[in-house]
């Protein structure tokens, strides 16, 4: 049902880097449901009827609104409404309980509409390149900053949304969750805690992106600052955020004792 959407969603915004992380996020998704493979045939079967039929429903006619009409958010996200009528339809709500996160981790890979986007956006991408700016001018470099556009010697550097803006939040709040999910930590205020500190790391990790930009085109050159090293970049700003998420979850491990599910 949703091949078709997958296929568009690799021509078009899956080929962008603001969207990059869209099949990452699907694939993974994929792979913690085929993780639980085992659990879910252990699963006692409890058919549903009225409730799943109305999630298909809904689900079905989402994705024929959103194809039709070339809304991604209808049309991606219908997956997730027609996925958990298929598990109350097998399992009942035991199915959907045992698959809530990767239901959950699907979230992440709809593309939201630009407006939306936009209006977060902004303000994120400003912070960004204040706080990049100050750093660098700071370490004495001849930086200046008006709004997103920052001048390094002979250099102008635009800040684009894929360097600094919600999707690049998106995905790293996707990793922070992803990582916690892996640890099976239970600890209600240990989970709650690591997941409103993504938030102050993604940035971080957004500024050290566009501080690595700027410094690689103010030593080697605009080619450098735009060629390979800009691609590479986007690996330093997720090598970065996980080594801050290792780091924070020591840190609070010393205030919250870590209780994990086996």
């Amino acid at each position: 049902m949703f091949g078709p959407s997958y296929y568009s969603l690799s021509q078009t915004i899956w080929s962008s880097d603001e969207q990059g992380h869209g099949p990452i996020i699907l694939g993974v998704s994929f792979w913690l449901l085929y993780q639980k493979r085992m659990a879910f045939a252990a699963l006692p079967r409890r058919s549903m009827l009225l409730l799943p039929g109305m999630l298909m429903f809904v689900g079905v006619v989402a994705c024929a609104v959103g194809r039709s009409q070339s809304i991604w958010m209808l049309e991606i996200g219908a997956q997730i409404l027609v996925l958990s009528s298929l598990l109350l339809f097998y399992f009942g709500f035991a199915g959907v309980k045992l698959a809530w996160f990767p239901l959950l981790f699907m979230i992440f890979m709809i593309p939201w509409p630009g407006d939306w986007v936009s209006v977060v956006t902004s303000p994120l991408k400003s912070a960004v390149s204040a706080v990049a700016s100050n750093m660098l001018y700071q370490l004495g470099y001849p930086v200046g900053r008006s709004g997103v556009i920052l001048t390094v010697g002979p250099y102008q550097l635009l800040v684009a949304d894929a360097c600094a803006g919600l999707n690049s939040m998106f995905t790293l709040e996707a990793l922070g969750l992803l990582y916690m999910n892996i640890m099976r930590y239970t600890s209600v205020a240990r989970n709650a805690c690591l997941a409103l500190l993504i938030v102050p790391i993604s940035f971080t990790a957004n500024v050290v992106r566009v501080m690595i930009l700027v410094l690689v085109t103010y030593h080697f050159g605009d080619a450098a600052g735009q060629g390979f090293v800009h691609g590479f970049a986007g690996m330093v700003l997720f090598t970065v955020a996980l080594l801050l998420i290792l780091g924070v979850d020591k840190l609070v491990g010393l205030f919250v004792p870590a209780e994990r599910s086996p």
